[in-house]
């Protein structure tokens, strides 16, 4: 009898605890949730929408939720075959993150059972290794649009996306179909066309350019496989996304005189006349959008606040690029999470200039710069691209974010930027950084915000007294924008890889002081980074 007690008493204890650890591991989670504030998405531009209008946008959010699963399949695989969503915060954070590994968390698993992500995603074979990738010889294997898989023999060979992804691709290809039979916008009909013969050839080039010449809709969807973030492992394949955007005209109009001092711009960075002689197209736009809808990679983890396409350096050279400045989305994150931070970390004197106008600029002249600077090495290594391999995308956001603000100072300096100061530019520039560092070394905008912030604290940009508040030099932050945007520029030119990965190594990391600061971030609850509801 006290043999079936004690059994029954130790059944009970590891009931007591399993359920205890259950809920332990729920809360945890559902910190995480947390993390990620609720934004209601809409806009008052669609009040302005007629019956054709409202009919052509929700053809494209069909069009999206689709996007949404070729993502899925592209970062994680099957989502059915998900386990270990045992309660409400394991699957919101799991559609989050698309998948159980923490984006913001350098890619940690957060559901047991799945070791780290892969470094290619779902984009290769789990077991490829980088030899093995090296010595395989097929000339589409660095195309943005092809998975590698194994073929009978376990060899690998490569698919084409529009091979791989037919079913999703032809659902997709349906409702833009559709929906340029009911647009009255030629130029938005005419994009619409050519990208679904885009999605069915993997060739990209003449749906860029159509897109490029779409100047007059008030409608815009950016759909199809963009960026390649999501791959760790080449950097070289492209992740589904889609964004329903709404033009705001009377903003849009405000930035227009920017676009034709594009060439100007250039010739003002603060680097060798040889690196800077690749001429921007004056055919851009830079335009502000409500953001209505976002799926895919642009909705994984961190959200997108400003977009700068086509990446295609070719459409680049001959049209330029488009800025799409998402106000709403930009408002978000500025009243929820930099302003927020600026006043915890800034020192009261210095806080009157955190500004979302400063924002707002800062975010701007970063899509800007993407199509200024060096595209083609000096000493023939190819494009930058190539050249700097796996840590390109770390060092053009870098570049982005530094030479925005250097632009921005300038451009304030010449009286063509009104209402806020250089101060107010650099200091709301200096809290974004803590902002983004919080994204992690798995994100590429995070490393480039790490190597920034340590390199503007060591060269004297601003110094954090013991009670972790920051003070910033002006005088002296104005010269280390200079020699940091020329050292990413240097880099970039010369197509120095080596240098590239050995300093991000050093410098693309979280200081203990930084951490102590990001820890007190968190400590008062300030999120992470946003969330959508999309309330139409």
């Amino acid at each position: 009898m006290i043999r079936k007690n004690i059994l029954l008493c130790l059944a009970v204890t590891s009931a007591v605890m399993t359920v205890s650890c259950s809920q332990t591991r729920e809360a945890d989670l559902q910190k995480k949730v947390d993390e990620y504030a609720v934004v209601e998405v809409s806009s008052p531009l669609m009040e302005n929408l007629s019956d054709k209008d409202m009919q052509v946008i929700n053809l494209f959010r069909s069009a999206g939720r689709v996007i949404d699963d070729l993502f899925w399949k592209q970062t994680f695989g099957d989502k059915s075959q998900l386990a270990g969503l045992d309660d409400e915060a394991a699957k919101d954070f799991a559609k989050i993150n698309y998948g159980p590994w923490d984006r913001l968390d350098d890619n940690e698993p957060f559901i047991e059972g799945y070791g780290p992500k892969p470094l290619g995603a779902n984009y290769y074979p789990a077991d490829i290794t980088a030899e093995e990738f090296a010595a395989f010889d097929d000339p589409d294997k660095n195309s943005l649009y092809t998975v590698l898989r194994r073929d009978e023999n376990g060899d690998l060979k490569c698919v084409w996306y529009r091979d791989e992804y037919k079913a999703e691709l032809d659902k997709i290809c349906m409702y833009l179909e559709e929906a340029a039979s009911i647009t009255e916008n030629e130029g938005l009909k005419n994009y619409l066309l050519k990208r679904v013969q885009a999605f069915r050839t993997d060739d990209y080039y003449e749906s860029d350019l159509a897109w490029m010449d779409m100047k007059d809709s008030k409608i815009d969807i950016v759909i199809g496989p963009i960026e390649n973030y999501d791959d760790k492992l080449n950097e070289a394949k492209a992740s589904y996304e889609c964004f329903i955007l709404l033009k705001d005209e009377e903003r849009s109009a405000s930035l227009a005189k920017y676009v034709a001092m594009l060439p100007e711009l250039q010739t003002m960075l603060p680097c060798k006349p040889e690196y800077k002689t690749f001429v921007p197209g004056t055919s851009s736009d830079l335009n502000v959008y409500d953001a209505i809808y976002y799926s895919g990679d642009c909705n994984a983890g961190s959200k997108t606040i400003a977009i700068n396409l086509p990446n295609d350096d070719r459409v680049q050279a001959v049209k330029g690029t488009r800025r799409l400045q998402l106000h709403n989305s930009m408002n978000a994150k500025f009243g929820k999470i930099l302003l927020p931070i600026g006043r915890l970390l800034i020192e009261p004197e210095q806080r009157k200039h955190l500004r979302d106008e400063a924002f707002f600029w800062n975010v701007t002249f970063h899509e800007v710069a993407h199509g200024l600077g060096v595209k083609e090495t000096v000493n023939g290594k190819g494009t930058v691209d190539e050249a700097l391999g796996t840590e390109k995308t770390t060092w053009e956001e870098a570049k982005a974010d530094i030479l925005g603000l250097f632009m921005v100072c300038k451009l304030i300096d010449m009286k063509e930027i009104p209402l806020i100061s250089k101060e107010d530019a650099i200091t709301t520039f200096i809290a974004g950084l803590v902002r983004s560092v919080r994204f992690g070394a798995a994100s590429s905008h995070g490393r480039a915000n790490m190597m920034c912030y340590n390199y503007m604290k060591e060269n004297g940009a601003f110094t954090r007294n013991k009670a972790g508040l920051y003070h910033i030099d002006y005088e002296q932050a104005l010269k280390v924008i200079d020699s940091w945007a020329e050292l990413i520029l240097t880099t970039q030119a010369e197509g120095n890889y080596e240098f590239a990965k050995e300093y991000a190594a050093k410098n693309a990391v979280i200081p203990e002081a930084l951490a102590a600061d990001i820890a007190n971030v968190n400590a008062h609850n300030i999120p992470r980074d946003i969330r959508f509801d999309f309330v139409w």
